[in-house]
């Protein structure tokens, strides 16, 4: 199996094109004439979403009080049109459950051909919003108010419909329903009551059938065998009760001038408008995401909302034009669309040409279809628009108010009103977020701590003032800030207590709420995320006083500069270590030895020394010069040094004694404190379950390479192996070290991964230790060290002899010799890697993949190889490589 997708090779011998690249062409060639072509895919999701969009549309109509048939009209009218011009391909748009109250309430107030002339005028507005390319902004409306507003539709139209379902007549709100409910009660029809508990009953049943049969069947929506058995049962036992009445077309009522108060009608086209445009767009990036998920979809392009505004607004303009009802996008029959393969708005499309035909040629059919069981098929789209889900998510989210609000003022008061009332709750509980800080100070082990949850400012500086003045004279002070902002007040109030409190003895402690990260105070800054800790830590070590380098996560180490105020010998020692004087800097890749040093240089792991020497000036894909890695420093005075291939060096022998320890358990504080709390649940579920990883990632152990960061992975998603030089021995090698065999045989047989990626990275220092030979002219020596890299000779070799296909980056030649065997090498190790007979049947089964990674360290940028015929090229990661 190929490691990776090969790249497309030009053809000679093809025609070059007449018309630029990624525009159509300037038209068919003459003698052959275009023909429409549909995919399979899209003919079979229009019929499935035609059957499930024919029972919904006359019972969405009959909900609203409108003539059945405009249900029909608005269902064509979307799919065509709507799905012609729409910017979401795969959306299906038509009469929405969401509308339903609207109209019904514009149908009630001025009459159906006013509301089809309101249709028309929402349309016009809609491609007014499309052209103003405003569509994003409609995403900013809080999710809360959208499920509120769906929620408080679904409950009207379920209270209206059991009416029905009991064989009376709905009254025109919920509070004139539940008041003639009793009644209704009271006079109750059975065949009425018959028919829909059957209709529901289908509706539940029906996608639960078992087995393979069952799986057959569940093809057939639920929703038209529920209607078709519910007719089906009715005639056959010869049941008296309302049916579908269509009149004829030639009688069909279409849109007529607007008749009635200019603002009662301006707030009904405001409605309509906001509540379609929500409505399409919402459900617009909903089945972006539904479409991502699917596998093969990367042919089918996301979104343009404005667009699907556009779309939307010429659906509506015809719909209401023809007499049929508004038209939105509809979660529904989208979903069923993209479940069913469609590949192209062609399902949408034809889905809609059915519903035409449906509409001239089946009207004899449908009239046999009871009121009863349609009122059921509707009430039961209501519950379900009472999602359990939306109100676990908005309580997690805390704002179960917001919700609550806006689906009882849509209830009570109207959609327009309850939107209204959700907005202005959602501004209140921002504003009571963004004002309510909570401040405590407690003492732990004569150490106080002021934690302060919320935003920080001016507001809280009264209580904050007071909770730091608890803080005695000299003693430790700890100030948590749970928080992501902090005002210009604030931060004066505590930048002068922490000036003052250190002036008098006291220590000081500010920290972030991001695992290990403080706030630093030597600059004014609004966003609480640059950390620096000062006074001491729970070692009882100074923390870093004056420390002046700029750390942006929990995990950087630091390249301290110490303060100008330091004293002499400090700063003697200081200077030492940047220009390399008499004592030696130990860091992750740093050097040992005299000679300039350079922070920036991301060349450090191999410049850091081959067996200890000093590494040479000038080599390197860094600046010149021999390099650092950004590292924690530890100080040693005179002594001899010595440096691994990774770049790690350290030193003995001086009179300052290290701070790794120090370090150490600094860190290991920070986690159990800030980290431990965040990451506990999900452990502790790992425990319980077991590692179950899909990738082994082989890497160089260069403390430079962090696997978490560059893969984005968390616990539980890598079995990560490293070793020196990301080294693969073949199989059959006496190295006396069998640990990376037996990680891959674990990692396949085992684990079952699907995936091994072999990652190689600029500077590698074991790459520079089989460039360069020993200094003192001793090849017998034989180190552990020299056993093991011989297992990357074969790397060399084949970077001396230029055998086999080229390798490079895309782009550009590799930097230098170095680089050549850095990129060489994770070829190599592919190689090796086939050769294991777990992995080799593996990859025969087609149950896993191998990929080779090279990582730039100091452009922080990662290449995937390509394999062709002829190269190996190593291109860059970009967004579309989430395809693969």
């Amino acid at each position: 199996m190929p490691t990776c997708v090969p790249t497309h090779t030009a053809d000679p011998n093809r025609p070059e094109r007449a018309h630029p690249p990624h525009s159509p062409p300037h038209g068919p060639p003459p003698d052959r004439p275009r023909r429409l072509r549909i995919a399979g895919a899209d003919l079979s999701a229009a019929v499935a979403v035609f059957l499930i969009a024919l029972p919904l549309s006359l019972g969405i109509a009959l909900a609203t009080g409108a003539p059945l048939q405009a249900g029909l009209v608005a269902a064509a009218v979307g799919g065509i049109v709507a799905g012609r011009i729409g910017g979401c391909p795969l959306q299906v748009s038509g009469p929405a459950a969401g509308l339903t109250v609207v109209t019904a309430d514009l149908i009630q107030q001025y009459g159906w051909r006013t509301t089809c002339a309101i249709t028309v005028l929402a349309g016009l507005a809609q491609i007014g919003l499309g052209c103003l390319r405003v569509a994003r902004g409609a995403l900013a409306v809080s999710p809360a108010i959208v499920h509120g507003m769906l929620a408080g539709i679904g409950v009207t139209i379920a209270v209206a419909q059991v009416h029905i379902v009991l064989g009376g007549t709905p009254q025109s709100s919920v509070p004139d329903n539940l008041r003639a409910l009793p009644a209704q009660l009271a006079n109750v029809d059975p065949a009425a009551v018959a028919v829909s508990v059957l209709t529901l009953t289908l509706l539940l049943l029906w996608p639960k059938l078992p087995g393979r049969a069952g799986r057959l069947l569940r093809m057939v929506p639920a929703a038209l065998v529920a209607v078709a058995g519910a007719t089906a049962t009715a005639a056959a036992a010869g049941l008296v009760l309302a049916e579908v009445d269509l009149p004829s077309w030639r009688s069909h009522a279409l849109a007529g001038l607007p008749e009635g108060p200019v603002l009662g009608l301006v707030a009904a086209v405001l409605t309509t408008t906001l509540v379609c445009s929500v409505q399409s767009l919402l459900g617009a990036v909903a089945v972006d995401k539904l479409v991502a998920r699917r596998p093969g979809s990367g042919h089918v392009p996301r979104s343009d909302l404005d667009r699907e505004l556009l779309g939307q607004g010429t659906a509506n303009i015809a719909s209401g034009c023809l007499g049929g009802l508004p038209v939105a996008g509809v979660a529904v029959r989208s979903s069923a669309n993209v479940r069913a393969g469609a590949v192209s708005r062609n399902s949408t499309m034809l889905h809609g040409a059915l519903v035409v035909v449906a509409a001239l040629l089946m009207v004899p059919v449908l009239e046999f279809i009871p009121l009863a069981s349609l009122a059921a098929l509707v009430m039961a789209v209501g519950i379900q628009m009472v999602s359990l889900h939306h109100i676990r998510t908005v309580t997690r989210h805390r704002e179960a108010l917001v919700y609550a609000v806006t689906a009882v003022g849509v209830v009570f008061a109207g959609v327009l009103e309850g939107v209204a009332l959700g907005i202005a709750v959602a501004v209140g509980v921002a504003l009571h977020r963004l004002t309510h800080t909570r401040i405590t100070h407690e003492v732990k082990e004569e150490v106080h701590h002021v934690d302060v949850r919320g935003q920080l400012t001016f507001l809280a500086v009264p209580r904050l003032s007071r909770a730091l003045h608890l803080v005695p004279q000299g003693a430790t002070g700890v100030v948590a800030l749970d928080g992501s902002f902090m005002d210009h007040a604030a931060y004066e109030a505590l930048q002068d207590w922490q000036n003052t409190h250190t002036a008098r003895g006291g220590a000081v402690e500010i920290t972030g709420r991001r695992p290990g990260a403080g706030v630093r105070l030597a600059e004014p800054a609004a966003l609480i995320s640059s950390p620096t800790t000062e006074g001491t830590d729970e070692t009882g070590v100074p923390s870093g006083a004056g420390c002046r380098c700029r750390p942006w996560t929990a995990w950087r180490n630091h390249q301290c500069e110490l303060p100008l105020s330091a004293p002499d010998d400090d700063r003697s020692d200081h200077d030492n270590r940047v220009t390399g004087g008499p004592s030696t800097t130990s860091s992750t890749g740093s050097t040992s030895g005299t000679g300039v040093t350079h922070q920036a240089g991301d060349a450090a792991g191999r410049q850091g020394g081959h067996y200890g020497r000093p590494s040479r000036p000038g080599t390197g894909d860094g600046p010149s010069g021999t390099g650092t890695g950004t590292g924690t420093d530890t100080d040693t005075g005179p002594g001899t040094g010595s440096a691994s291939p990774t770049g790690s060096v350290s030193g003995a022998g001086g009179p300052k004694a290290s701070r790794t320890g120090t370090d150490l358990v600094r860190g290991l504080s920070t986690f159990q404190r800030s980290t431990a709390p965040l990451v506990r649940g999900e452990l502790a579920r790992l425990a319980r379950e077991g590692q179950r990883p899909t990738q082994l990632f082989l890497t160089c152990a260069d403390s430079r390479l962090v696997t978490s960061m560059i893969t984005s992975s968390g616990p539980g998603d890598l079995f990560v192996v490293r070793n020196v030089g990301n080294l693969v021995p073949p199989p059959g090698e006496e190295s006396g070290d069998d640990s990376v065999a037996a990680a891959l045989e674990y990692a396949v047989e085992v684990l079952a991964v699907r995936s091994i990626t072999v990652c190689g990275h600029s500077g590698c220092g074991a790459m520079q230790a089989l460039l360069d030979p020993r200094p003192d002219g001793t090849p017998s020596a034989r180190t552990p060290l020299e056993r093991w890299l011989r297992h990357g000779l074969p790397s060399l070799k084949r970077v001396r002899d230029g055998s086999g296909p080229g390798v490079r980056l895309v782009g550009r030649a590799p930097a230098d010799t170095a680089e050549q065997l850095c990129l060489t090498n994770v070829v190599q190790q592919l190689e090796h890697l086939r050769a294991h007979a777990s992995v080799a049947r593996a990859l025969k089964g087609g149950l896993l993949t191998l990929h080779g990674l090279y990582f730039h360290v100091g452009e922080a940028q990662a290449y995937l190889l390509i394999e062709t015929a002829a190269e190996r090229v190593f291109d860059r990661v970009r967004a579309e490589d989430l395809a693969l």
